[in-house]
């Protein structure tokens, strides 16, 4: 990858490292990770971007690798997520920007669109649907109970942190394997994946993501339209998430649309890369 500078930024009353690269007086950009990885997951996405013009940011979101970690699973509800993506914004100081989330970094994204859309210039989401639209599916699909039953285990106290941290972690690099087509995560890769689980505190805080949730969920508007424009990308054989949340989010899109990319896992945006960007770059410009 290209040159890469790394600052901490502080929002929120926590202390987030942040990576960025381009051009600094470009149109900022900010990419968020989801679960489990951290900045290096928008690895093939950081220099296309910045070559185009663009100034590229992405956090290590609260919880993960090198950012703070705080306490609780109150800590990890929407709001307070969203609210550390809003100071990063205000941060930057340029007014709106373009935000790209994969995972739970879309779900972030998508709750600042809908709360805050005078931040957002443009909105891209990577296979994860709008957060209002997980319960509605679940209610009439009994096969996304099933792929989502691991989030149910993640509930429990202490247990999930031990399964996934036995045997230095090779549970978790191996739902990395076996959830996306071969050869997306190298053995490089899961080294500094593996680094980034490492750190103290790092596995319970990224698990408290899912324990927010259900809170999350109580407190949502689940009628709430997104205004931003809106690009949805989602590889069709996600193992997690079913092709019924990408369409129903897109009920809830004024000025939107999305693009099925088959061939593809939850890991779009790594496998097929070149054409994933050509959908990127063609939406924000």
């Amino acid at each position: 990858m290209m040159n890469i500078q790394f600052q901490s930024i502080t929002v929120n009353e926590i202390t987030l490292n942040v990576a960025s690269a381009g051009d600094l007086e470009g149109e900022p950009i900010i990419l968020l990770h989801g679960f489990p990885e951290f900045w290096y997951g928008w690895r093939k996405q950081i220099e296309p971007l910045a070559k185009a013009g663009y100034h590229v940011i992405i956090p290590d979101q609260r919880g993960y690798n090198q950012s703070d970690k705080p306490i609780g699973r109150r800590a990890y509800q929407l709001d307070e997520l969203r609210d550390d993506l809003v100071g990063l914004i205000e941060s930057i100081g340029k007014g709106k920007v373009t935000v790209m989330g994969h995972d739970w970094g879309g779900a972030v994204a998508w709750h600042l669109a809908t709360t805050h859309p005078e931040l957002i210039k443009r909105l891209i989401t990577i296979n994860i649907p709008h957060p209002a639209v997980f319960p509605k599916v679940l209610l009439t699909s009994p096969m996304q109970w099933i792929r989502s039953s691991y989030m149910a285990f993640f509930q429990l106290p202490e247990i999930p942190e031990r399964f996934l941290e036995a045997g230095d972690f090779s549970y978790m690099s191996e739902a990395l394997k076996m959830s996306s087509n071969p050869g997306t995560f190298t053995e490089a890769d899961l080294e500094l994946y593996e680094a980034s689980w490492r750190q103290p505190g790092a596995m319970t805080a990224m698990l408290n993501w899912y324990r927010g949730m259900p809170q999350s969920i109580k407190s949502m508007d689940l009628d709430v339209e997104v205004t931003v424009p809106t690009k949805m990308i989602w590889g069709v054989g996600d193992h997690f998430l079913s092709t019924k949340l990408a369409k129903e989010s897109q009920t809830l899109l004024r000025n939107g649309e999305g693009v099925f990319i088959g061939g593809a896992t939850h890991w779009v945006h790594l496998e097929q890369p070149e054409l994933v960007n050509q959908h990127i770059l063609s939406f924000i410009k």
